[in-house]
């Protein structure tokens, strides 16, 4: 009896190959991790005045603050064109993002379809607040001493996870790829 690796079977007896789904079995995670971010960011404002600061550990605060530009606050003296700007490229992004979740097999290339659920999850989560109140609620704020490095919050978090998960599959199959032509 002819089977492949599934087992199956068509009405001839020959192997077919179960289909696998695609990397859009990950975009779940990207929704747990939006709506992470939103009740996060709700309880903050609501819990929180602005600047308030909750000493967590010796290296981190919890302090409400507000960024209208981007990473480490990029633009973020820009007069405003900046808002429609990073909602542009998140929609932009995104869209390329879902595209490429597409076409990949989301359990053989789950490290991958898993990096880029987080990536979109971060995205979208910080487009919801420039959308809805014109800018980005950061909130947790880690320090050494008395440096302190930009306020961030889950949905930048999400964004930095996915992108060392990106680069760590980028690095993996890099090796297998070296390990099979050799």
């Amino acid at each position: 009896m002819n089977e492949t690796l599934s087992g199956r079977t068509d009405s001839a007896g020959h192997g077919v190959a179960a289909r696998e789904a695609s990397g859009w079995i990950w975009l779940p995670l990207s929704v747990l991790v939006i709506v992470a971010d939103q009740l996060s960011k709700s309880w903050i404002v609501q819990h929180f005045e602005l600047y308030e600061r909750k000493r967590i550990l010796s290296v981190l605060d919890i302090t409400l603050m507000y960024n209208t530009g981007a990473a480490f606050s990029f633009l973020s003296d820009a007069s405003g064109w900046q808002r429609w700007l990073f909602i542009g490229l998140a929609f932009a992004v995104g869209t390329g993002i879902v595209a490429w979740m597409g076409r990949l097999r989301g359990r053989t290339q789950g490290l991958l379809a898993c990096a880029l659920a987080l990536i979109l999850a971060g995205a979208i989560g910080n487009v919801i607040d420039r959308l809805r109140i014109g800018h980005v609620v950061d909130f947790i704020h880690a320090h050494w001493n008395e440096a302190y490095f930009p306020a961030f919050n889950v949905a930048d978090s999400a964004i930095t996870v996915g992108a060392i998960l990106l680069l760590f599959d980028a690095w993996r199959e890099s090796r297998g790829a070296k390990r099979a032509s050799a």
